[in-house]
């Protein structure tokens, strides 16, 4: 028995590990791209970086701020912070006039305000078209958010007006108001978009069908279809379904030459304009760039989707990037488990169990935070093990008895 307990808290402890490293490597693919230490401000309008909104000294019904990383730490510890994600060309807002008489501690030679940010309903912690916040402790509907990455703004899945396709991580959005912002887009959309996904009644999670074209062969011959081709579901690789011209395929001079936008409208195939529009990686690299495009893009404000490293799986691959380089830097060594490995057996399985008695304790004080959908900052990180080492000592110390 006693045996058998052993190799279950072994094989725990892998498992723990593994699911750890999981999680560790997704809160670095969004944080190491940002400083934790140096306010963002003196860069300007960074490109993209992790987002804060301080509910503390911004409340709702005043104005929205955003803040960097790095004050998020350093000038709002222990306030209540909202979680942004990411946003792009956003400067850092912290101490200027939304603050009120609050400077920051890292940078406090900041302008009166920033005029080129952009603001929407995140930063008070609501989020999609039924304006709620996340996690909503009302919404007992199991449901994901996915982020529309035209207005950053994060909707259910129930509320897109459109299924949700598979493998949806791989894939971005552009919702519905969004793609009605850009009309141009529904041209695209019925090239290169992933087959829509339609629901039987609008937001309901019952009924899902989804609805493709019957012959594929005679839509990529030009045919005009509700939506793109069944075949090109499967090509997330941002390749098409129906096959290029002949005069792109030879060098893709004429492509320079010619609009591309123009050629498939030439081409006469539609898409029901409805619902929320997912697109395959590597999708904006087709997107026509020529001198009349461009300036299209840039009249609807949507120029940064010309721009493949505006992507958040461009900024998310630069942050595990700049890890991996520290972690060479360091010399690579996992200091944790070579510590372990010279242990003797009694001492490996005394720290397996105060591991996983650790490690349970933790998710129990962490959920409290997921639930009212606080950011946990390094103030609760100390309390949390100032009380563990607390209740360690009492174990340790449990009072001396005296025979009288």
């Amino acid at each position: 028995m006693a045996a058998k307990k052993e190799d279950e808290a072994i094989v725990s402890l892998v498992d723990v590990l593994e699911e750890d490293e999981e999680l560790e490597n997704e809160a670095s693919a969004v944080l190491a791209g940002s400083d934790p230490e140096k306010c963002s401000y003196p860069e300007g309008y960074v490109k993209r970086q992790a987002l804060y909104a301080c509910s503390t000294c911004t409340p709702k019904g005043g104005e929205p701020a955003g803040i960097c990383l790095a004050c998020s730490y350093k000038c709002h510890e222990g306030h209540d912070l909202y979680e942004l994600y990411t946003k792009r060309n956003f400067r850092c807002d912290c101490g200027n006039s939304k603050f009120g008489d609050k400077e920051c501690k890292l940078f406090p030679e900041k302008d009166h305000l920033n005029a080129d940010n952009q603001y929407s309903h995140n930063f008070f912690g609501l989020y999609c078209t039924c304006n709620r916040p996340y996690p909503d402790v009302d919404d007992q509907v199991a449901d994901e958010m996915i982020q529309c990455v035209v207005c950053e703004d994060w909707l259910h899945g129930r509320h897109l007006g459109c299924g949700v396709p598979e493998s949806v991580e791989l894939q971005e959005m552009v919702c519905e108001a969004c793609m009605k912002k850009a009309p141009f887009l529904w041209i695209y959309a019925a090239h290169i978009a992933i087959p829509p996904v339609t629901k039987e009644g609008a937001c309901k999670q019952e009924g899902e069908v989804k609805k493709e074209g019957d012959d594929t062969e005679e839509k990529c011959r030009g045919e005009t279809a509700s939506g793109s081709p069944k075949g090109e579901k499967a090509k997330v690789n941002g390749t098409a379904g129906c096959k290029r011209k002949h005069s792109e395929a030879e060098g893709g001079g004429s492509r320079e030459a010619a609009c591309g936008l123009q050629e498939l409208q030439e081409e006469g195939r539609s898409r029901e304009q409805v619902g929320a529009v997912f697109w395959p990686s590597g999708w904006r690299s087709r997107l026509c760039s020529c001198g009349s495009c461009k300036r299209m893009f840039e009249k609807a404000e949507v120029a940064f989707l010309l721009d493949e490293s505006d992507t958040v799986l461009a900024y998310e691959t630069k942050g595990k990037s700049t890890e991996q380089e520290q972690q060479e830097a360091s010399g690579g060594q996992d200091l944790l488990m070579s510590a372990f490995n010279n242990l003797n057996r009694v001492q490996q399985l005394e720290i397996i169990y105060e591991y996983n008695d650790l490690k349970t304790e933790l998710r129990d004080y962490l959920q409290r935070f997921a639930a009212e959908g606080k950011v946990v900052t390094p103030e609760d990180i100390r309390q949390f093990f100032e009380e563990q080492h607390s209740r360690k000592r009492r174990r340790a110390n449990p009072g001396q008895y005296y025979c009288s």
